[in-house]
């Protein structure tokens, strides 16, 4: 009997080394689901005066992004990471809301995403998501003019940018206080911390970032829970805030009006930055 169970226990560890070895070669694909089509053309979109452009990044690859400029050349510009599944074609109508609101938008593209090459890792989408800042950069526009918006993962390359060149705006939609802890919850059995090699720690940096911070989180999120979003909140520094989208679950904040939500806090702080108008005498 005791070598039975002897031989059934090595077995079990056998097969959970297993588990744990391909767990590690393939966690890129548990992790990151790209729609690996081109968006098609961007005035065929939800978002039709966005254009096609190029991003170039500091490793040498191209990447397709779209952009709409603001109405007026000082004016406020999105700069939109999206989340780990789907293209940029998928987030037209989130663009739309701040379009119609005059502002500019910058849909940032991935490696491995859209029809671009390449594949995601954490450093490659940083480095994504500085080619996003360098093209503005190029285009002359400052930095005071960025709105940094980072969608799920999305919220790892916004934070980790905003940790960078520290705007005025930071808006993070269905965030995470790091993907390790995301991974722990859905892989409760595996040692997620010796394991995950793409851990976007936002918790470690949020604290660094001194802006406007706006956390958007849906109550009903299983993808990511919104506690985790909670957490991140309480590290960040002042002025911040969260709201909770009731009956919002991950992919469908929009659907709940949170486009709404999210334009009328931001046009609240743009205005709040303008001089008071004196009377005239």
């Amino acid at each position: 009997m005791v070598v039975f169970l002897a031989r059934l226990v090595f077995q079990l560890l056998a097969v959970y080394a297993v588990v744990l070895l391909l767990v590690y070669v393939c966690q890129r694909s548990l992790q990151y689901f790209p729609d690996k089509n081109h968006p098609g053309d961007p005035k065929e979109s939800a978002a039709p005066s966005m254009r096609e452009v190029e991003l170039r990044t500091e490793d040498g690859l191209t990447l397709n992004a779209w952009f709409a400029a603001p109405v007026k050349r000082d004016g406020k510009i999105v700069v939109m990471y999206h989340g780990n599944a789907g293209h940029i074609g998928h987030r037209a109508v989130k663009a739309q809301h701040f379009i119609d609101k005059g502002m500019g938008v910058l849909l940032v593209e991935y490696r491995g995403f859209g029809g671009n090459i390449g594949s995601p890792s954490e450093q490659g989408l940083y480095k994504d998501g500085r080619a996003a800042l360098n093209f503005l950069e190029k285009q002359e526009y400052a930095n005071a003019q960025l709105v940094i918006y980072g969608e799920s993962i999305g919220s790892g390359v916004a934070t980790q940018m905003a940790y960078e060149i520290q705007p005025r705006y930071l808006i993070l939609e269905a965030p995470f206080s790091s993907a390790a802890a995301v991974a722990k919850k859905r892989y409760f059995f595996l040692p997620v911390d010796w394991l995950m090699k793409d851990r976007f720690d936002n918790i470690d940096k949020i604290g660094g970032i001194k802006t406007n911070l706006l956390i958007v989180h849906g109550d009903e999120d299983s993808v990511i829970p919104i506690e985790l979003a909670q957490m991140l909140y309480e590290r960040a520094n002042h002025p911040k805030e969260f709201i909770t989208i009731n009956g919002g679950h991950h992919n469908d904040l929009y659907d709940h009006h949170a486009g709404h939500v999210v334009t009328e806090w931001l046009e609240k702080q743009i205005a709040a930055e303008e001089p008071a108008v004196q009377p005239a005498e």
